[in-house]
């Protein structure tokens, strides 16, 4: 019931979205008599915040057609290379000469954690100049048929085997943030079975041993019962999306504990974005769309996905425990032997605290002690180790080093 309340309330808002941004408009267009008003910047701003606030967010576009690669601008196209039923691995082929040297390739597995995988954009921008990069394009549980079956947190596994399968042996694996947990476990489970093995994984942020630095979001896993999430958080996806009828973990909840956990923060932003607008600065109030149209825009997750993640992850740690089973087989870090490691950290990370994803190192017995690195990137929180300033010029370039001496 929820989720068609939530579906009825976005009809009720669309008009009302639609019409407050032609308004903004007509407060704004120099060729609008309106515009010359004493008073239309303050309309036209405060028309905009309210277009924001009831408008519909989509998946964003990568918005990645260039890269500068040895000094020259070359063209990107994003491919899809293999479709499942939940996901799309995506290859950003770039359009350089057949001459040149192959760079590395990497497997970027984004996070099924309520954002699409465009919240990795400038991940990705940052890897391509030198690196051939593959992202796994999670696909919105909604739009996908109650037909196609349940989805897993072991049929992650199975997805990301059969990412690397694909790519080969010579493939470099970066998980960020939740995916660090099923990529060790997939890569564990390969090395056991002596299938084909990455030559190198580089986990960020992510809750490997979420009994490390426990935060807010791991506190809650743990104070909650199992059947309290399948109860209170647990919806049916309504008749007017393709997914009819699936058992999902709605976009739109998991967006309201994204901004429950800083809300004087976002109230901040959207007060500063108001002056933005009345003083005409025009490149930050550009900077805030861009950013709260990807933060906004979120996807569904497919409830048994994250039903086990919350009780084999964060409830059960059955990773760092040594119980965790897929396919009857159990995962042991310790048998990975030919892969190299790189575990990242933020300093301030409030999402996956600091030694979540070291943890790898301990679990990785196998892996020669020269073959195992850790860095801790200073003032960084969870998203920038990923995004921004810090990863561009320190953390990016650490990876990239790691990555051709393994």
């Amino acid at each position: 019931m929820l989720y068609q309340l939530h579906e009825m309330q976005r009809a009720f808002l669309r008009p009302l979205a639609e019409f407050t941004d032609a308004g903004a408009q007509w407060f704004t267009d120099p060729a609008s008599p309106l515009s010359y008003m004493p008073i239309s910047r303050q309309v036209a701003a405060g028309l905009e915040l309210v277009h924001r606030f009831g408008k519909d967010y989509h998946k964003p576009d990568w918005g990645i057609d260039e890269v500068d690669v040895d000094g020259r601008q070359v063209a990107v196209r994003p491919t899809g290379v293999l479709t499942r039923p939940f996901c799309h691995l995506v290859h950003f082929e770039r359009d350089l000469p057949a001459r040149r040297a192959r760079d590395p390739r990497i497997l970027l597995v984004a996070p099924m954690s309520g954002h699409h995988a465009t919240l990795l954009r400038d991940t990705v921008r940052a890897l391509l100049p030198e690196h051939e990069v593959y992202v796994t394009d999670w696909i919105d549980a909604r739009m996908v048929p109650a037909l196609a079956g349940p989805f897993h947190l072991d049929d992650y596994v199975r997805y990301v085997q059969e990412f690397i399968r694909h790519l080969g042996p010579d493939t470099h694996v970066i998980s960020v943030c939740q995916p660090t947990v099923p990529v060790l476990a997939a890569v564990s489970l390969m090395a056991s079975s002596g299938d084909v093995q990455p030559r190198s994984m580089v986990m960020m942020g992510g809750p490997i041993d979420p009994r490390q630095s426990p935060t807010q979001v791991n506190n809650l896993a743990t104070t909650k019962s199992y059947s309290w999430f399948e109860n209170q958080v647990i919806h049916a996806v309504p008749a007017n999306h393709i997914g009819v009828g699936r058992r999902v973990y709605p976009g739109f909840l998991q967006h309201a504990g994204f901004m429950a956990m800083n809300p004087d923060r976002h109230l901040k932003s959207h007060y500063e974005f108001y002056l933005d607008l009345l003083r005409g600065d025009d490149s930050d109030a550009e900077a805030h769309r861009r950013f709260y149209d990807e933060y906004n825009a979120v996807l569904d997750m497919p409830a048994e996905f994250y039903l086990d993640t919350i009780r084999v992850v964060f409830q059960e740690f059955r990773l760092p425990n040594g119980t965790w089973e897929v396919d009857g087989q159990r995962v042991r870090p310790a048998d990975i032997r030919k892969t190299a490691l790189l575990a990242i950290e933020g300093e301030l990370d409030d999402i996956s605290g600091v030694g979540q994803t070291r943890a790898a190192i301990d679990l990785c017995r196998g892996i020669p002690a020269a073959r195992k690195h850790y860095h801790l990137a200073p003032g960084a929180g969870h998203y920038g180790i990923f995004s921004g300033r810090r990863w561009r010029e320190t953390i990016c370039p650490r990876i990239a080093q790691f990555i051709r001496k393994s």
